[in-house]
């Protein structure tokens, strides 16, 4: 039997590029554009995750956990009970109490222990009892006082959330008793403390959910707070007209866009819409355009399997070949070297058995 594909990339008939908009295809009505959704909004419906690893961690002190570098995940460290302190090679040691929560945003390998000089062997050394095949129990320590963590590493795969994601400081620290939205954090992280303290049937089930939507969460209670939100990508989807652009290309990558169309779609001239894209987003239209479809295709190769000739033709291109020129000038290498490419032996690792 076929697998049924899941992809982003499963459209109708393609789109003819190199036709003017409109002419070709009439899906494409200038006249009548499709209503933006709220971009920032969108951005967020978009952190959508794929777990590697879920791991629920029993400590006594001292003790010491190195994490390897996960390249395009999030890290996240929940404290259920106890202390810790996070050290990363760029920053100064972070301090974690009961309640608190940590997100290494962009993958980086760091440390986290109970006090200086705890040596910090890497998690993968360690015995760990695999309950499912992305949950496992690590029990870990010199026998003193005690502290529970949720850890684990999740991967966003959407265009608009690897976007918004690229947008956030290394770390993130939510404190248990800061910020506006510390009543919802808190009562996610009571149901996950519960379910660590007392496990029930189905908890690895449970816990990994609660801890996909705490992640969210926590990027959500940043965006609100942090001024840096209001910069670069993120700023540029507060945007009043910017901001919208950004959507209908997030909604229909593969759609025949021009820049006349996006700026005609918010009410803007063609040149002004474009001298204000590339001065918020740091790039021109058809630029971002062109990376957000590679990186559906990117991870449509890597993932689900998908052919050259069906990422050409659903993600709106002439033919195969104009689709590898477009990838191999984005993504430095030809599609096939992105389907040949194993797995991530880093996230490989943590699937036993």
């Amino acid at each position: 039997m076929t697998r049924k594909r899941n992809l982003a990339l499963d459209r109708p008939k393609p789109l003819d590029l190199s036709a003017p908009p409109g002419e070709s295809d009439p899906r494409v009505d200038l006249l009548n554009p499709p209503e933006p959704s709220d971009p920032l909004g969108e951005a967020l419906h978009h952190l959508r995750m794929s777990g590697a690893f879920y791991c629920r961690t029993e400590l006594t002190a001292p003790w010491g956990l190195t994490l390897p570098p996960l390249p395009d995940y999030v890290w996240f460290h929940i404290v259920t009970a106890g202390s810790l302190q996070l050290e990363t090679d760029r920053d100064k040691p972070v301090m974690l109490g009961t309640d608190d929560l940590a997100l290494v945003t962009h993958g980086a390998g760091h440390v986290i222990r109970s006090e200086r000089d705890a040596a910090t062997p890497g998690i993968l050394e360690l015995e760990r009892e695999k309950v499912s095949d992305r949950y496992e129990i690590l029990r870990h320590g010199g026998g003193g006082a005690p502290t529970r963590l949720m850890c684990g590493a999740v991967r966003f795969d959407q265009p608009a959330a690897r976007n918004l994601v690229a947008a956030l400081p290394d770390v993130i620290l939510i404190e248990a008793l800061a910020g506006p939205d510390v009543e919802r954090i808190h009562g996610t992280l009571s149901l996950i403390a519960a379910e660590t303290a007392r496990p029930r049937p189905g908890g690895e089930a449970v816990i990994t959910r609660l801890a996909d939507v705490l992640v969210i969460q926590a990027i959500r209670a940043w965006i609100a707070t942090d001024p840096d939100a209001q910069t670069n990508w993120l700023g540029a989807l507060r945007d009043r007209q910017i901001g919208p652009a950004l959507a209908l290309i997030h909604d229909d990558p593969a759609r025949g866009w021009t820049v006349a169309a996006l700026a005609r779609a918010v009410a803007m001239s063609r040149s002004t819409f474009a001298a204000r894209f590339t001065s918020l987003v740091g790039e021109p239209a058809m630029q971002y355009l062109t990376r957000v479809r590679m990186q559906m295709a990117v991870t449509a190769l890597r993932d689900e399997g998908a052919s050259v000739a069906e990422l050409a033709n659903t993600l709106g291109y002439s033919s195969q070949a104009a689709f590898a020129r477009a990838f191999k000038r984005v993504v430095g290498v030809a599609p096939g070297a992105i389907k040949r490419r194993p797995r991530d032996p880093i996230a490989a690792s943590f699937d036993r058995g």
